[in-house]
This record gives C-alpha cells, sequence and structure tokens, in this order.
C-alpha cells in the first residue's frame, strides 16, 4: 500500500521495535486506551510482545488506563468496560501470566460534567471552542492524577504510550516530529514531569491500523472480537479523545467533538455525528440522549436561562453593548437535573451517579440553597425514592423563616443573592472565635462588581462606570 509503514517494514520489525523500548530500562509503561482502533492497535501490540517474551524478561509492569468521563456514550461504555475486563482476565490466565495491570479512572464527583453543568452552572462547552472546561476536567485530569500517583508512590519515571499517528493530520506530524529527542524513540510529556512518551505506531497509517485489527481472523490479542470494534466505527471514521499525553487546546479541538468514542452529550460540535450515527444505524435506544443533547445546546444561549454575572461576581459587555451571560440560573440548573433524571427513568440506564448527586447538593448546600432541601425533594419528586442522606437533610431556616427573608429582601430593594450569599458565609464561619474572617467574606459579597454595576449603571443613562467590556 502506499505510503504505508509496511512497505518496508514488517509488522514483526514494529514488534521488536516495541519490544527493544521495553526492554531498555525499568521505567513502567502506561498505555493510554480509550477503546477506539488506535488505541485498540497499540494495547495489542504490546500484548503481543509480551507474549513473546519469556517470562523472566517481561520485569516490568504495563499500566493500561481507560479514562471514563461518566458521560460517555452508553454502546462504547459497555463495550470498553467489557474489553477492559477481557484483558485484565486473560493476562492473569496461567498461561499469559503478564505484567498487566487494567485501570479506570473517573473524574472527581465534584468535578464532573453534572457537577460543573447542574452544581455550579457552567455553561455547556460552545462549538467555537471558548470556554471549553471539560476535556481537560473530565478526561485528562483523571488519568494524569493516575500517572502522577504511579510515579509518586514507586518514585521512578514512566513511559506513556499513545495511539497517535503522525497521519492523523499536518499539524499532529509537525507537533510530534518537534517534540521528538535526537537519536531516541521517546519525546517528553507535555505536562507531566518524569513521564516521557513512546509514539509506538505514529508512522502507521489509517490503513495499516485496520489491517492490524483484521489480522488473526479479527481476533486480537487478549482474545477479543474485533468485529464489535468495526461495527462501532460503521459508517464514520473519527479520531479518539485525549489522553493525559494530549493537553494543548489544539489538540483537544482537533479530537474531541469529533470522536466516535467521546461523550454523549458534547456540544463542542453542533451535530454529534456518532451519536447520530448509532441512532440511524439501528441504536433507537439512544433517541432520548440526542434530543436532551440538542435541548441543552438550545437553552444554553437563551437569557432567561443564565445569570448576567460570572460566579465571581463580575459583569462584562458583549460587542451589542448588552450585559453578558454568567452561569446556568438557579432554576435553570434544577429544570436540568429535572430532565436528566426523566430521561434516565426513561432509558433505565444511569446518567448521573449518586456520588455526582451528592457533591451537587453540597455545592447548592454552599452557593444557592438556604433550605437545603431543593435537591433531594426533587429527585424524590422525579423517581419516588429517597437519596440515602434524605433525613440527615436539616433546612438552615423552616419555611416561615425563608419566607419573610425573601420579603426582607423585596422590601428593601436587596438582591435575594446577596442575602443568601451573606448567609452562606456566616453559616460557614459562625463557630469561628476570630470573626476576621467572616468579616473580610462579608465585605468581599457586598463589594463584587455586579452590585456596583446595579447601582451606578442605569440602563437609560447608558454609563459603564469602570466596568469592561468583554
Amino acid at each position: 500500500m502506499s505510503n504505508s509503514y509496511f512497505t518496508e517494514n514488517t509488522l514483526q520489525d514494529l514488534l521488536d521495535e516495541i519490544r527493544y523500548v521495553y526492554r531498555s530500562d525499568d521505567r513502567p509503561w502506561i498505555i493510554g486506551y480509550s477503546g477506539g482502533k488506535d488505541s485498540t492497535v497499540v494495547t495489542h501490540l504490546v500484548y503481543t510482545m509480551l507474549k513473546q517474551l519469556p517470562a523472566e524478561q517481561r520485569h516490568k509492569k504495563v499500566y493500561i488506563v481507560s479514562s471514563d468521563t461518566l458521560v460517555e456514550n452508553p454502546l462504547i461504555k459497555v463495550y470498553l468496560d467489557e474489553m477492559l475486563k477481557q484483558i485484565q482476565t486473560a493476562a492473569d490466565k496461567d498461561h499469559d501470566d503478564l505484567p498487566i495491570v487494567v485501570k479506570k479512572v473517573t473524574p472527581e464527583p465534584d468535578n464532573s460534567f453534572w457537577a460543573n453543568v447542574i452544581g455550579r452552572g457552567f455553561p455547556t462547552p460552545r462549538t467555537n471552542g471558548t470556554f471549553r472546561w471539560c476535556t481537560d476536567r473530565l478526561k485528562i485530569a483523571p488519568s494524569g492524577k493516575y500517572i502522577q500517583s504511579i510515579i509518586d508512590e514507586q518514585d521512578t519515571e514512566v513511559v506513556v504510550l499513545l495511539g497517535v499517528r503522525k497521519a492523523e493530520s499536518i499539524a499532529r506530524k509537525r507537533r510530534m516530529e518537534g517534540r521528538e529527542l535526537l537519536g531516541h524513540l521517546l519525546n517528553r510529556h507535555e505536562t507531566i514531569k518524569k513521564a516521557f512518551v513512546y509514539p509506538a505506531i505514529a508512522e502507521l497509517t489509517t490503513d495499516d491500523v485496520w489491517d492490524i485489527l483484521g489480522q488473526n481472523q479479527r481476533k486480537n490479542a487478549w482474545g477479543g472480537d474485533n468485529n464489535q470494534l468495526i461495527s462501532l466505527y460503521a459508517g464514520a471514521d473519527s479520531g479518539e479523545c485525549p489522553f493525559a499525553g494530549i493537553s494543548s487546546k489544539d489538540a483537544q479541538q482537533q479530537s474531541c467533538g469529533q470522536s466516535r468514542f467521546g461523550c454523549w452529550v458534547c456540544t463542542v460540535v453542533k451535530e454529534d455525528r456518532s451519536l447520530n450515527g448509532f441512532i440511524r444505524s439501528g441504536h433507537r435506544e439512544l433517541v432520548p440522549l440526542a434530543e436532551f443533547r440538542k435541548w441543552l445546546m438550545e437553552i444554553r444561549d437563551q437569557g432567561e436561562y443564565r445569570e448576567k454575572k460570572r460566579r465571581d461576581g463580575t459583569v462584562y459587555y458583549t460587542a451589542n453593548n448588552e450585559l453578558g451571560y454568567g452561569p446556568f440560573t438557579w432554576e435553570a440548573r434544577q429544570m436540568i437535573l429535572r430532565r436528566l433524571l426523566q430521561v434516565q427513568k426513561q432509558m433505565q440506564y444511569e446518567l448521573i451517579t449518586i456520588e455526582e448527586l451528592r457533591a451537587i447538593d453540597q455545592i447548592w448546600d454552599a452557593e444557592k440553597d438556604i433550605t437545603r432541601r431543593t435537591l433531594v425533594e426533587l429527585y424524590y419528586e422525579e423517581t419516588g425514592e429517597r437519596l440515602p442522606w434524605d433525613e440527615m437533610k436539616r433546612p438552615l431556616f423552616d419555611e416561615t423563616t425563608c419566607e419573610k427573608i425573601k420579603g426582607y429582601a423585596q422590601a428593601n430593594n436587596v438582591p435575594q443573592d446577596l442575602i443568601n450569599k451573606m448567609i452562606f458565609e456566616t453559616t460557614a464561619l459562625k463557630y469561628y472565635s476570630n470573626t476576621k474572617g467572616l468579616r473580610d467574606k462579608l465585605t468581599k459579597a457586598v463589594s463584587q462588581q455586579w452590585l456596583q454595576e446595579r447601582a451606578l449603571c442605569e440602563p437609560e443613562a447608558g454609563v459603564r462606570n469602570g466596568i469592561q467590556e468583554g
């Protein structure tokens, strides 16, 4: 085949190179495995190499790390979990007995997609690339944290194997060639000290990858069936979301959002080719997810669902001289959670975990909900079940007091958000003997920019006293 790695080399040549790098030192290997075609080929080649090695030469561990964003496409999640189980089971068998450790990592519950969108009100990432907070928090950070834990626990350097190829794009080819260490097969990791990257399949073409997956009656080295993978790619050939080895915004934009192996709720692209492709191929059970994703994108830029200040209290103006949007409103966050739970009940498939709900509840308690009962009551209304901590939830004030607080705020023309903020700060610090911290917090609360904008910038005057437009 033209421009193929195998025009001048054989598959055994590639396996020999992988074996040479493996035996060259004692640094553990870490494979970023998404279940896609490229990471599958890397895992297949390393597994094959280890089986070819005499047992006494398998001197260091190979960690196969998969990053689950908690919003993975259900079909991909089922497939990926199956493959991870197969790999570990096969590696542990007596006749293989390979030094392989399979690990699935996830974002912390309080930093998951739903904790940020529903809990903190983060607007969903845009298709134009602005405020794209998801890839790093959900995909890269969890795998990077796990890699760092291996480095720290074993006091060693590590080698990260990624399914990246120069043939994927000219830009990626230039980046990879620019990072190559002269005379070496390894590149320094972009962000993790004591880590190197080995792009084992960098020279392979897409055709090469599919040729490898098609060998041995489409069986991979651990006995899995590549026909499943091929069917997942049917109708499209996309990339894979970045692992910890890629952290630049450019790389994220090229890969995530266009991936066959991405998040079902991804709003980085206008049309989710992956999700829609699965639906067209007969997976009608995914229709509610597509409808929810479309709705979430629609409400993102509707003013009634967005605050007119950022989370830190600052404000900005758009090119049309209008107040810019901040997080989703308190009401919108409840609406999103309610609808998500409805879809979850309809599909009988977990879309948000109990741990994430607990994290959201804690965020709401600290930022929005003076009743401290909103989430647990909303959950009960939609599911008919009580959350494990429901009975422990006690409101800061009874219903009568809450209504009085609202009445006082309206009567004195004081924003309810400000009243709530001062209550939360006071509650958090009320047992401290030194009151300076509380005074500082309250001073900061009443000095936020959005309050000054409210007082100083009358709409009819068109004044922008010291407010930076953005």
